[in-house]
């Protein structure tokens, strides 16, 4: 118990570290700060989501006694609360009801993996709603400090915008932080997963990630955050963040099923390939993708193709 508290707290000391170097304003602190919850996350995966909760507790006092109560609040929001509630997800299994029949190594039925994307996603909303609401309780205040940020960064640099391109820049910002807080922790749990794999330490299969699915109700989430896009004012930003969020988690849903529909072909590396290359390229592919994402989810894209194709029998010796 002593070594796991040991543990923890050098946990939390290194992501209060991580979180502290954006003070250095050097081009690193950039990449520390969104990585300041993978310590604290992987702490939650090895030592139990106990360890998160004794690193976050002991980050969050290290950051009051350095920056003050404002911005510790900011740390336990970001960083301390989610690495303790998804590493607490992750571990979260109950007995399978048919274990005599799926043998001992599939006794417990784990977290869903789709569910604990929609809690990112969640999580996710908070950390962008919140930092929008700082900037203003209203929309004209909300797109006034954002269009100064712009013009600020790009007269830094010696660029000049156009007034179109910068209403463009204003209008998907809120979008933008949305999906990347969801990919930021999306990776920080799925590094800290990797992480303690390697170590031997992850008291839990590794989950198929090709069969993840989101909850039914996500669908309908995303079609009614998107019809509330067009009602005007804050609801309208608020909306536009919730559909940023559930159109990346969809998006990740939809690279699911491309690893589903391509396992039989033979160049089936150069095809995933290609398609994660051209997403990487231009960002409006992830649109395509997203909606590959919700077709599987009304159609049932997966099922309809392992009906056509029934996985292989598990061989006996492994």
């Amino acid at each position: 118990m002593i070594a796991t508290i040991a543990i923890a707290l050098a946990a939390g000391l290194a992501s209060a570290l991580m979180f502290a170097s954006i003070t250095s304003g050097e081009a690193i602190a950039l990449l520390l700060i969104n990585l300041a919850p993978l310590p604290l996350m992987v702490a939650g995966l090895v030592w139990g989501p106990l360890g998160a909760a004794i690193g976050g507790i002991a980050a969050t006092s290290v950051i009051a006694s350095l920056f003050g109560f404002s911005y510790c609040g900011v740390f336990a929001v970001v960083n301390a609360l989610p690495a303790w509630w998804l590493a607490h997800l992750v571990l979260l299994a109950r007995p399978r009801t048919d274990a005599a029949t799926t043998g001992p190594d599939k006794a417990l039925e784990w977290y869903p993996v789709g569910r604990t994307l929609l809690w990112i996603v969640v999580f996710a909303t908070i950390i962008t709603t919140a930092t929008l609401l700082i900037m203003g309780t209203d929309a004209a205040s909300i797109h006034a400090t954002i269009r100064k940020g712009w013009n600020d960064l790009f007269e830094t640099s010696g660029l000049a915008l156009s007034d179109s391109t910068l209403d463009a820049l204003v209008v998907i910002t809120p979008i933008g932080a949305e999906m990347a807080a969801v990919a930021m922790l999306t990776l920080n749990l799925w590094l800290a997963a990797k992480i303690a794999a390697a170590s031997g330490r992850l008291h839990r299969p590794w989950p198929d990630l090709k069969s993840m699915t989101l909850p039914n109700v996500t669908v309908a989430a995303l079609f009614a955050a998107g019809a509330c896009c067009f009602s005007g004012g804050l609801p309208s930003i608020l909306a536009q963040v919730v559909t940023g969020g559930l159109s990346i988690a969809y998006a990740m849903a939809g690279f699911a099923v491309l690893h589903t529909l391509t396992l039989a072909m033979k160049s089936r590396a150069l095809w995933l390939g290609c398609a994660y290359a051209v997403v990487a390229g231009f960002a409006w592919a992830l649109l395509a993708v997203a909606l590959l994402g919700i077709a599987d989810a009304v159609f049932g894209l997966r099922e309809r193709y392992w009906r056509e194709r029934p996985p292989p029998l598990p061989n006996p010796e492994n």
